[in-house]
């Protein structure tokens, strides 16, 4: 199962506290990980484990920030394709507090906002295999290698997690929206052939041209949700050609054993075990 992956890396900072902080309060973490962020770069992270051969088309660069992502990304089974990788700017930085009564997580991130507009066509070569992955957040990527996609019969699953300006040209050329609960298209209808969307520890509802229904989630008592809609998106990706239900049911699962495990990449060897 080979899964090209195009959109955001990040850097996480991830400290565990027992408490979220108010405005102006100081709190001291329990525990504290740097990891490699991102929906792109998460999702990429779950196709590695589950077996396949993910392949993720984003931006890093040579600062030694990025060089931390990269490694855990590598280390994980990720080939990484760097769309700058001269860049000398850092990328971009997630600050990620997650409580430990219940997994419950704050992140601020400033995300590929000044990113500078890079050639796209050296990266289209990348793009073949069972399934594509997009979350938008490299605009011209994402557009590029959706219309190469489209012209291989290659399946575009969209990471829909809030609305981007790119959706309006994007969306077309997608076969699976996979939405988060808050996402909000401006006119409020989606046309693409599947919809779905998660909400969390809620069912998951799908609708497509013939059928609607919902899936349910695993019941686990969560201990981190940190990426765990990035982890759903990898799954979905990598059960291409799996029936509709049993491929969401694939992703809840997997979903659900991210969350059973605190840390950014605890989780890891439980779905390395799922796949056997």
């Amino acid at each position: 199962m080979r899964v090209v992956l195009a959109g955001l890396s990040t850097v996480d900072l991830v400290q565990r506290v027992a408490e979220l902080p108010s405005p102006g309060e100081k709190v001291q973490s329990q525990a504290v990980e740097v990891a490699a962020g991102g929906p792109a770069a998460n999702a990429a992270v779950t196709v590695a484990a589950l077996g396949g051969e993910a392949v993720l088309l984003t931006v890093l660069g040579a600062h030694p920030l990025a060089d931390l992502a990269r490694a855990d990304l590598e280390a994980h089974g990720v080939r990484v394709v760097d769309a700058l990788p001269s860049r000398v700017e850092p990328p971009p930085v997630s600050a990620v507090s997650v409580r430990d009564a219940d997994g419950e997580r704050t992140v601020v991130s400033h995300n590929a906002a000044d990113v500078p507009e890079f050639p796209v066509s050296p990266l289209l070569d990348e793009v073949h295999g069972d399934c594509v992955l997009l979350d938008g957040h490299h605009p011209e990527l994402a557009l590029a290698v959706a219309r190469r996609a489209r012209e291989l019969g290659v399946p575009v699953v969209l990471d829909a997690g809030s609305w981007k300006p790119v959706l309006t040209d994007l969306l077309p050329l997608v076969d699976v929206a996979a939405c988060s609960a808050h996402f909000r298209a401006p006119d409020g209808v989606l046309d693409v052939p599947v919809v779905i969307t998660t909400a969390g520890a809620g069912p998951v509802r799908y609708s497509t041209v013939d059928d609607s229904g919902s899936v349910p989630v695993p019941e686990v008592e969560a201990a981190d949700t940190l990426g765990a809609g990035d982890v759903w998106h990898g799954a979905f990706a990598y059960g291409a050609g799996l029936p509709l239900v049993e491929r969401i049911r694939f992703a809840n699962e997997v979903a659900a054993e991210r969350v059973w495990h605190a840390g950014p990449r605890a989780w890891v060897p439980a779905v390395r075990e799922m796949r056997k």
